[in-house]
């Protein structure tokens, strides 16, 4: 295997496991209830209009992430689409979405496993299953995939079984049963509630299936992720008509709708229509699963969306280190603290604090949602569908309706008493992330500039600072420039970073390291033999993954008395975002600091 290929570190079995239980969550299992008393016998429509919905963004979203691989998937689409700004929201909120489920997941297993052990203080339950999913994702990623394996693989089956044995008990198969569907027209006929009561659950019912998209973050981390995302879309249609339009299905037929047993628990009580015994137990455990999954893949979820952040220079630069296993650690420690943070905060202030952080991110995954839509529907017009090996169907109409179907369930939210403040904190949670990426830009644009020294007339020491750009003819220019006398000797500091080296836009945190290690080397290498090749004395090493301690590690060694850096333009730069020529100036204010505005080699060839 070659230093830059992507190592194997989720299986096809697991990932495919990871794509399936992304679609079943404990909502399915216990909030179905409360949509089918709400709904009544039509709420597998609701269900499948929902379904509609998901499998459409799950088809955009492999639209551009088969086109465009990306470790930052749906952040960096809206970045392309719409701009930084859309980029630095989405990862944002994203993070911040899964971060408060881990710590409410965490939570709802502690209740869970109260039934079985009464007494137990539910924050201390509450912490150990969160420590226990946290040391799951940081022993390695293979770790995490199989105990998503295993914990889907429960809940798949769980579904399987019912499902066998429902379609035997309606279609009078089972012992002392004949066919039987009057439920679904006796209580007040099909829909008890009028056509517009189908969309009384909407909210209820589109929440119960965010998840779908972590297999598409997930793949990064696969043998093919082009592939992997492909068939996790594709295979997403059967999965929400089998295990939630089914399932809803086959409830409203053997239990009548108004049952008070439906609300509490469908599943339970249609197992004891049955016959069934020990429902109780069997359920309770195949919940408490679906929990410690949702936990497990949200853990897993949020300290990835962490890695991209600090990969694109928006969080914390030490969030993009990983362990020898390939593991973000720090990310996945930064995650965790916050779910810790959620356990106190409910079990100190229930209904206030744990309140406000459940409701602030409450409609978040809709506004990611319909930024994943606007994204594809904006690349694809700019793009063209001519490459597109997955493309979403019937555009612009399939994609516009799917946006404006998400709006109007974000409408419903605003309409409900219920759930109104959970729309408007959400909202105030997007606008307090958007004013942050504008301050910052504000913060750097304030900045005073450095004023320029005049370079030496006849340098005799040069030292270059460049990454993208370290093999581009704009330096190599200046560099020849400089040099003209032959009598300069130059030293090359390649910065090892994953965001500059682009390493981190095409691999996952499992060998991100190494293959930034073999990129940076490789643009050192050429550079040094296109120099050498024209007789110039020159030399050159890797440095600190952060420019200007690269800068000053080699300025300490090299002694120069002229520095050049080199960056891409203006609307692409990582290094002007955070003024990294005008801080160079301002820590080596003794040394003429030379700025040249180049095109890498790889970008040159794509415009030609």
């Amino acid at each position: 295997m070659s230093a830059t290929a992507l190592k194997k570190g989720l299986s096809e079995r697991q990932l495919r496991m990871i794509a399936i239980g992304g679609v079943i969550g404990a909502g399915l299992f216990v909030g179905s209830g409360v949509v089918i008393g709400s709904t009544g016998p039509a709420a597998f429509i609701t269900y499948a209009l929902c379904g509609f919905l998901v499998i459409m963004v799950m088809r955009m979203l492999a639209e551009m992430a088969v086109a465009n691989p990306s470790t930052g998937s749906f952040a960096d689409y809206a970045r392309d689409a719409m701009g930084g700004w859309a980029g630095f929201s989405v990862g944002w909120l994203y993070w911040y979405f899964w971060v408060i489920i881990v710590g409410f997941e965490a939570i709802a297993g502690a209740k869970i496993v109260q039934y079985w052990i009464p007494g137990v203080p539910l924050w201390l339950v509450s912490l150990v299953l969160l420590t226990a999913m946290t040391l799951t994702n940081l022993f390695s990623v293979s770790s995490f995939g199989e105990f998503e394996f295993w914990f889907a693989g429960i809940k798949v089956a769980a579904i399987v079984v019912f499902l066998v044995i429902g379609l035997a008990y309606v279609f009078g198969l089972w012992p002392g049963k004949s066919m039987d569907f009057s439920n679904l027209t006796a209580h007040g006929g099909f829909l008890p509630f009028g056509i517009w009561g189908i969309t009384a659950a909407v909210v209820t019912v589109i929440f119960s299936m965010t998840g779908a998209e972590v297999a598409t973050i997930a793949a990064a981390e696969s043998k093919d992720p082009e592939r992997a995302v492909a068939k996790a879309a594709n295979s997403v249609i059967a999965r929400i008509a089998t295990f939630y339009i089914g399932s809803i299905l086959l409830l409203t037929i053997i239990l009548p709708w108004n049952d008070s047993t439906v609300a509490a628990s469908p599943f339970v009580a249609a197992f004891t229509q049955m016959g069934i015994p020990y429902a109780d137990d069997v359920m309770n455990a195949v919940v408490l699963t679906a929990v410690l999954s949702c936990l497990n893949s949200g853990m897993y979820t949020a300290s990835r969306m962490l890695f991209v952040l600090a990969a694109r220079r928006e969080a914390p630069l030490q969030l993009v280190s990983v362990t020898k296993r390939g593991v973000p650690a720090v990310a996945i420690l930064a995650s965790s603290l916050v779910g810790f943070l959620c356990v106190i905060a409910a079990a100190v202030s229930p209904d206030t604090i744990f309140a406000f952080l459940l409701n602030s991110s409450g409609a978040i995954i809709l506004f990611v949602y319909v930024l994943i839509g606007i994204s594809q529907i904006v690349l694809r017009r700019r793009s063209g569908s001519e490459h597109l090996r997955v493309k979403m169907w019937l555009f612009p109409g399939l994609s516009i309706l799917t946006v404006l179907g998400i709006v109007a369930i974000l409408a419903q939210m605003g309409l409900e008493p219920d759930t109104r403040s959970q729309l408007v904190l959400s909202l105030l949670s997007w606008a307090v992330v958007i004013a942050f990426y504008f301050a910052n830009k504000w913060f750097i644009a304030r900045r005073p500039v450095p004023q320029e020294m005049a370079p030496a007339v006849e340098p005799r020491r040069v030292l270059v600072l460049a990454n993208e750009t370290a093999n581009s003819d704009e330096l190599l220019d200046e560099l020849r420039r400089i040099g003209a006398d032959r009598a300069t000797h130059y030293f090359v500091a390649v910065p090892a970073s994953p965001v500059e080296t682009g390493t981190a836009a095409t691999h996952g945190p499992l060998d991100v390291m190494e293959a930034t290690q073999a990129a940076a080397q490789a643009r050192l290498d050429h550079t040094l033999s296109t120099l050498r090749s024209e007789n110039v004395q020159v030399d050159g090493a890797l440095g600190d993954y952060r420019p200007l301690r690269a800068l000053a590690n080699a300025v300490d060694t090299f002694h120069p008395d002229q520095i050049v850096i080199a960056t891409l333009p203006l609307e692409a730069s990582v290094w002007h975002r955070f003024d990294v020529v005008d801080r160079a100036r301002t820590e080596h204010p003794d040394v003429p600091v030379t700025h040249v505005v180049a095109t890498p080699v790889a970008m040159q060839q794509a415009f030609q």
